[in-house]
């Protein structure tokens, strides 16, 4: 069994579209088990169309809850506001008619409030962050999840996701795990690739896209992962696609091929289906076929 993680210097560069290719592929050529660790912005299930199996509530950290009725702030001069005034995150406000009030898009689960309270009317309960799921797609098992609004800790979220398709992948036998990883180089991506067997770059023929790589691919070097780079849209400036090229070639890095501009990939996007499913006869779907080839061959 091994784990491809599919991930960009930032993101729009055809990630996921890639990762949905692949999964067409994947599930023609063996079982499979499929992960969206994009949780900050997930869409992998919009093209996989999944039927949730199983949810549960992702729970991380803590909230500071007050207790209207054991508060002793008055809102006016004189009351108690020592929680407010301690908060270094600024989620307390205090009025006169409410009193002390926590907004919970701004508590960071310090407890400090709870610690300091002299009416001990804080309250400090698990904090809910978001949902995670496994689903049942045309391709295989999906795993995936959402952050709630403003919620925080995905790199811990993407961590839980992982492990779930692990065992999934383990209890069906699976051949392959593919991973929708996060964009950018911070703690998600850190959590999507950590000890995979490999991951695919993705990135686009733009100055700036040449930046991304060069971070992301330090990062991969540092945790010892190994990777390939595939240009997006490479057809588009073809003088930047061989300075990628060139550059994957001075570091040593595995340049696995490109893939053109194709208005099909828009089309495919908005009928809900991968390119492969949509025109496997197109340019983008071959040259995904061709990547493919190559990346089994790499990995086997």
């Amino acid at each position: 069994m091994k784990e491809l993680i599919i991930i960009s210097g930032k993101g729009g560069t055809g990630k996921t579209s890639m990762t949905a290719a692949i999964a067409s592929l994947a599930s023609r050529s063996g079982s499979a088990v499929f992960a969206d660790c994009d949780v900050d912005a997930a869409d992998l299930h919009l093209l996989f169309n999944p039927e949730v199996q199983e949810k549960r509530e992702f729970i991380s950290g803590h909230v500071a809850r007050i207790d209207p009725l054991k508060c002793i702030s008055t809102g006016q001069d004189g009351g108690c506001a020592d929680c407010a005034a301690l908060c270094r995150f600024d989620a307390i406000s205090l009025s006169a008619a409410a009193g002390c009030v926590v907004e919970e898009g701004s508590c960071e689960g310090c407890g400090v409030c709870v610690r300091f309270c002299p009416a001990h009317a804080i309250d400090f309960p698990d904090r809910r962050c978001g949902e995670q799921y496994v689903s049942n797609t045309r391709f295989g098992v999906l795993v995936h999840a959402a952050l709630d609004i403003r919620a925080e800790n995905s790199g811990k979220l993407v961590t839980s996701v992982r492990k779930d398709a692990k065992r999934i992948a383990g209890e069906k036998n699976a051949d392959w795990i593919i991973v929708d990883g996060s964009p950018g180089t911070g703690c998600p991506v850190i959590a999507s690739i950590t000890g995979a067997d490999a991951a695919l770059v993705v990135t686009e023929p733009t100055v700036s896209g040449l930046h991304d790589l060069e971070r992301v691919a330090s990062l991969a070097k540092h945790l010892g992962v190994r990777f390939f780079v595939a240009v997006n849209k490479a057809d588009i400036n073809p003088a930047q696609s061989d300075e990628i090229r060139s550059w994957c070639g001075r570091n040593s890095v595995p340049f696995l091929g490109t893939m053109p501009w194709d208005p099909s990939v828009t089309r495919a996007q908005i009928a809900g289906k991968s390119i492969i499913e949509y025109n496997p006869s197109c340019p983008a779907s071959q040259a995904a076929a061709s990547l493919w080839d190559v990346l089994v061959a790499e990995l086997q």
